[in-house]
This record gives C-alpha cells, structure tokens and sequence, in this order.
C-alpha cells in the first residue's frame, strides 16, 4: 500500500441522530470524531476537497421508501465527493490521484477503487465535478433532452432556474435553438442573473405574485416544454400554460419537501386531456448511458464559456450541514458545495 505522510489520528464526519419532521434541525445531526479509516484490498483513502449538498438529501433522512435507501441512524451520511487520494491500495489509482465518489459528508473515505472514477483537475477545477459537469449536469441533460424530448424551437420553462440544475437547463435549451426561455426564481437578483448572465428571454421572482399569472404573461404564446424542480403551484401554473402536445419532466419538487401532511396535487390536471400533455419523472440514474454524449457537448460550452455557471461555496465541514440547509432554503446561486 502506497500513502502520504502526516495523516490525522482521527476523521470527522456528520452522523443523523433522528429522522427529521418537518424541517431539519440541528439537533438531528451530530459531527461525529471517528478513528481515521484504513484502505482494504482494491480501497483506496480520500482527502475530501469539496462534497456536495443537494435537495434530494432530504428525503434519505426519511425512513419512507424510495427509490434510495434511507441515511442509517447513527452512521455517516452518503453525498457527491471529490478529493485526493492519500493512500492506495489498488491498482490503477496512486496517491495523488482526485478521484469523484459518494462518501461525502465527511473529510476522509475509504472507497472500492471500482467506486472511485479519476478526474482531472487540470482540465476543469475539481467542483465542477460535482455540478456543471457532474450528476448536476448530467440530470440537466438527460431531463431536457431524453425525458422532456426537447426540440429546436420549443419554448421552455424552468423552475428554481437560479439553482444548480435549472440554470444548466436554460442555457442547454438555448444552445440548442429554444425559441423561448422563461425561468422562475426567489429573489430579483436570481431572476437578474437569469436574464443577463444565463442568457433567459424572461424570468420572474415567484414570490411576487401568483406563477400561473406571471408566466402568462413571460410566456403569452405558451409552453412546450416545463423542467419542474419546485412542484406544487409551478407544476399547476405549467399545465395552465401547456401547449398542444407538451411534455412537463418532473425532477424535483423542493417546495414540498418539509411538508408534514401530503401537499395537494394541481386542480387542472384535466387540461393534459385537452393539450395531449405528458407528465414523467425520471431519476438521473437512469441515465449514465448518456455520460459520454453529455461530457463530450457540454464539456467545450462551460470551457468555451458558452454555458456559464455559479457556484456557492461554504468553507469547512463544520458548515456542512448549515449549507445544506441553505439549500433547502434556496440560499445558494448555483451548486451549493462545500470546501473542506
């Protein structure tokens, strides 16, 4: 086995105590001292440089089924990490190799080599591997072009369009000819940025009136397309505005994650008879097929500067759960991730 030297005696890593009801607190977590892991055969250790934080989280701190297995009481959680590996003891990844994998929530991992995936750090910084060219990314991708069936010159809405997937989904779209672009978020800075930056035909901060209202009038000829990472009253707002033949890709639905009692579905869902609509979701691990075909298109637009991005980073993992709570929060522009 090949390390480095000067590793600590001990790692910290972030542990849920108890299932959250509602809206996570604090005390549902717990940063644990655990003695510092040792690689097996075909393992290797990581330094995690930065992990990532994301919606779907929430729902593992649930003991519900679905379609991933709960976060283990009193064990570390699991999440998108990218680091250095430290020592080795496999073959085909040596120390100082960065490699992507799942063990974040953490600063260090043990992983199966088989597990590890190498990145490169010269040729994109090492947190774009956890968004505009990760599982982010690819969820953009697979969403707006396989599950949506997006087409040139369809016009497309896009809710929590600020976030990490949604600002990826606009600018796909608009690279790929979209005859519009209208894009739904929290704040008028979000919706600044989505129309001068991300390159959105409109936007609206959803806060200041009723979506159905205010996407017919950012959208007065309709919608073909919706990429939903909100639900509730956008989801209703989108088959409100659907055009004939309109496909809505459910990805998400943030605004009724911390919900207690199951939220009430759209009163209009009858318009997908007169509109011939569709309604499918679809989980970006569905989709690995396409990483190949999205690295190779999108890779040269985010060097090229075609498709920009933001990211919102958070120093420390004594901050990670505060980051993740930011996101539920829609704190972040961007991916939310976390800087070890």
């Amino acid at each position: 086995m090949t390390d480095s030297p000067a590793l600590p005696d001990v790692n910290r890593e972030w542990h849920l105590v108890s299932r959250p009801v509602g809206w996570p607190k604090p005390e549902d977590f717990a940063l644990v001292e655990a003695e510092l892991p040792t690689p097996g055969e075909g393992q290797v250790l990581v330094r995690n440089v930065y992990v990532s934080v994301d919606p779907y989280m929430r729902g593992r701190m649930s003991a519900a089924k679905s379609y991933v297995a709960p976060y283990e009481l009193g064990k570390p959680m699991q999440g998108g990490a990218v680091g250095e590996v430290v020592a080795s003891n496999a073959e085909g990844i040596a120390v100082g190799d960065h490699v992507l994998h799942f063990f974040g929530w953490r600063e260090y991992a043990v992983v199966d080599a088989k597990n590890a995936v190498k990145v490169d750090p010269d040729a994109a910084p090492l947190s774009t591997y956890l968004g505009v060219l990760g599982m982010t990314g690819l969820t953009a991708y697979a969403g707006l072009l396989r599950t949506a069936a997006f087409k040139e010159g369809d016009a497309v809405f896009v809710s929590g369009a600020a976030g990490a997937v949604g600002s990826q989904v606009g600018q796909i779209a608009k690279l790929k000819g979209a005859s519009r672009v209208i894009g739904s978020a929290g704040s008028d800075e979000k919706v600044r940025l989505l129309v001068d930056e991300y390159g959105f035909d409109a936007a609206f901060n959803y806060k200041e009136g009723p979506v159905g209202e205010q996407l017919r009038a950012a959208a007065p000829d309709g919608v073909d397309v919706y990429f939903d990472n909100v639900g509730g009253d956008h989801l209703e707002a989108a088959i409100g505005s659907l055009n004939r033949d309109g496909r809505i890709a459910i990805c998400g639905a943030i605004s009724v994650y911390n919900n207690t009692e199951p939220a009430p579905g759209p009163k209009n869902l009858a318009r997908l008879i007169q509109t011939r609509g569709r309604i499918e979701g679809f989980l970006v691990g569905d989709h690995y097929d396409l990483q190949p075909q999205f690295v190779q298109e999108v890779g040269p637009w985010v060097a090229s500067g075609k498709l920009k991005y933001r990211e919102t980073v958070v120093e420390g993992i004594d901050n990670n759960l505060e980051a993740f709570l930011g996101v539920l929060r829609g704190d972040n522009t961007g991916k939310m991730i976390v800087k070890l």
